[in-house]
């Protein structure tokens, strides 16, 4: 897309929205490993007790937005009600009830989806949610439902907030008005306004087991061996949407020559080395894929090592030559000098995406990092 220009083609922003292969949450009509939580909510309503708030928290990519959306379906669209209508036992909408595509198009008039949107002037999806945003969601909460029972308003993600949309948020949440329900999505609920949680009902979702993710990646990627879905459950960490995203970008070789580089500590193969950092010198949106990932696998592996130090055992080796690996680097130096070279790797990391660092002398200073650590 120009710079400049916004498209209108509704297929073309979704795709800038959710730029991923596989359904996003609005469409995405399965669910696992959260029976609990859905149960939870389900009875809420048949009891009459549905908390006007909720906030659903975990980690990133184990279903959080997806359980908001399988709400806000059944709340919007699973009502239908009548003399001789049956109590459901679970959040399932039929395919053909009244308002189920409205729903799913997000374009039901009893729905509210606040996220970030396009900025006009770049055609680029902002950074933040504006604030301007929320206060349209105030407005919408406070209308008459046209359909139903319920409005219903999903904020995802609510990390995603600046200080003015939070505090625009909290106002809404101070005078909650009848018949409405917010649904609010966070990765990282601590960094949210403690008065924003006062007034939510909380529900906690852990992430999934390996062998939920490895199941769910044969659905969504049955183009991936066994021996590949295995290790991509390890890096995840019990995220299927994590698991699917290091897939489709490729971060298992990555992961790999990021390990085969810091098997040459402490003395550091420096060929290698720059043969590693040099991918990260080309600019693109290939090389942001790669970068990212990156971020998220170094530091990863600098928490399975201060785990390791932590508990005296070793995860589960992800590639060859990894195992051991992790015992020998600690003997060569105590956790205390490696969480001071993580913070040190942390900050080069932060500080190259704020300023706009050369992100190849960056990755060359985080292995430096780790050298000195051993020295």
């Amino acid at each position: 897309m120009a710079r400049g220009k916004t498209s209108t083609d509704p297929a073309e922003l979704e795709k800038l929205e959710w730029p991923h292969a596989w359904a996003p949450p609005w469409r995405n009509t399965r669910l696992v490993g959260h029976d609990i939580a859905e149960r939870t909510m389900l009875a809420a309503q048949q009891l009459g007790r549905l908390h006007h708030a909720w906030l659903l928290t975990g980690p990133r990519g184990i279903g959080k937005a997806t359980l908001a959306w399988r709400f806000a379906r059944f709340l919007l669209a699973g009502q239908e009600g009548g003399l001789f209508a049956t109590s459901p036992d679970s959040l399932d909408v039929d395919l053909h009830a009244p308002g189920r595509s409205l729903v799913d198009a997000r374009s039901h008039p009893d729905l509210f989806h606040l996220r970030r949107t396009l900025n006009p002037d770049t055609g680029r999806m902002r950074s933040e949610i504006a604030v301007d945003d929320v206060r349209g969601l105030g407005a919408f909460m406070h209308m008459t439902p046209a359909m139903g029972q319920y409005r219903v308003a999903i904020i995802d993600s609510a990390d995603e907030m600046n200080r003015n949309s939070a505090n625009a948020v909290l106002k809404v949440l101070e005078e909650p008005p009848p018949n409405a329900v917010l649904l609010i999505v966070a990765h990282a609920p601590g960094r949210l306004l403690p008065t924003i949680r006062s007034r939510c009902r909380r529900l906690a979702l852990q992430s999934l087991p390996n062998d939920t993710v490895m199941q769910l990646m044969g659905d969504y990627a049955p183009e991936l061996g066994a021996d590949e879905k295995a290790s991509l459950a390890n890096l995840a960490d019990g995220s299927i949407g994590r698991a699917l995203e290091l897939a489709s970008a490729g971060s298992l070789g990555l992961y790999r020559e990021m390990v085969d580089v810091l098997a040459t500590l402490p003395d550091l193969d420096m060929p290698r080395l720059h043969s590693f950092a040099e991918r990260f010198a080309k600019r693109g949106e290939e090389a942001n894929v790669d970068w990212r990932s990156l971020n998220y696998l170094f530091d990863g592996w600098m928490k399975g090592l201060a785990r390791h130090a932590a508990i005296g055992a070793e995860g589960p080796p992800v590639v060859p030559g990894e195992k051991g690996l992790q015992a020998r680097l600690l003997a060569g130096a105590g956790l205390d000098r490696w969480m001071e070279a993580s913070d040190r790797i942390t900050k080069l990391f932060s500080r190259a995406d704020a300023v706009n660092l050369d992100r190849k002398q960056t990755v060359m200073g985080s292995f430096l990092e780790l050298q000195s650590a051993m020295r």
